[in-house]
């Protein structure tokens, strides 16, 4: 996030956002009559702070922390701009104030709103018998209200597909246990609704390949040290008739 410290010419597009004895902040985008300003992530936040009548220095805060100024930015109107608006900006709040009375406040708090990162396709291959986990996320401001899963364009059959679905409000999850390529090979979507941004969505084409028989190496390599072994015993046990027999 970068702060941009000058006093850029706002015209009609300047909104009232809150006023105490004398200090106001206006802002762009609006801000409603809660002193929240809504605004979508990656865009950018323009607020301008002014005291009535008065040349004082003025003092900005973010979280409570003090923002630096440039001189040139302090006395009686001085401009914050925020951009981009990033993830983090959720539920800050800018607080304006003369450097002389830290009593008399204006505050506005930036409700910061995205979608789900929900788009495009993924290829995903599962042997036969494995494991399938596909996973989607749905972290979003304001929360979605649903979340669905469908195979080949119906949707997901929990009990017959041995599924199971689980949902924390980040990411949402989809597993089956025993994979079997006539019941779970297909195109798999994920999608989420938000009361903003409406549906979003994303594919997973999922092919169930042949099982691969897996030779148990470690014990396979352990009887051939096994028997080598034995082998060289024996041969040294018997060194004296062997040494014999070369020397008759």
């Amino acid at each position: 996030m970068n702060f941009i410290f000058r006093a850029p010419i706002f015209h009609l597009l300047l909104c009232y956002a809150t006023q105490t004895s004398g200090i106001s902040i206006q802002s762009v985008p609006a801000v409603n009559s809660e002193g929240v300003i809504q605004v979508e992530l990656e865009k950018s936040v323009s607020l301008v702070c002014r005291l009535d009548g008065s040349d004082e220095e003025l003092v900005w805060l973010r979280n409570g922390a003090v923002v630096n100024l440039m001189d040139e930015n302090r006395k009686g109107r001085s401009s914050v701009c925020v951009t981009p608006v990033i993830y983090e900006d959720n539920g800050a709040t800018f607080t304006c104030y003369p450097g002389r009375n830290d009593t008399v406040r204006a505050s506005v708090t930036l409700d910061v709103i995205y979608p789900p990162q929900l788009s495009g396709s993924e290829e995903v291959t599962v042997e036969e018998e494995a494991k399938l986990f596909l996973q989607c996320d749905i972290w979003a401001n304001p929360p979605v209200t649903s979340v669905s899963w469908t195979l080949n364009g119906s949707k997901v059959d929990l009990l017959a597909g041995g599924f199971t679905v689980y949902s924390d409000g980040f990411t949402s999850q989809l597993k089956a246990s025993r994979m079997e390529r006539s019941s779970h090979e297909g195109t798999y979507e994920c999608k989420a609704t938000s009361p903003i941004y409406g549906e979003r969505s994303k594919l997973f084409r999922v092919t169930v390949t042949d099982k691969i028989v897996k030779f148990p190496l470690l014990p396979m390599i352990a009887g051939v040290v096994v028997v080598c072994l034995t082998a060289l015993l024996a041969i040294f046990s018997r060194w004296d008739k062997i040494t014999k027999c070369f020397t008759k």
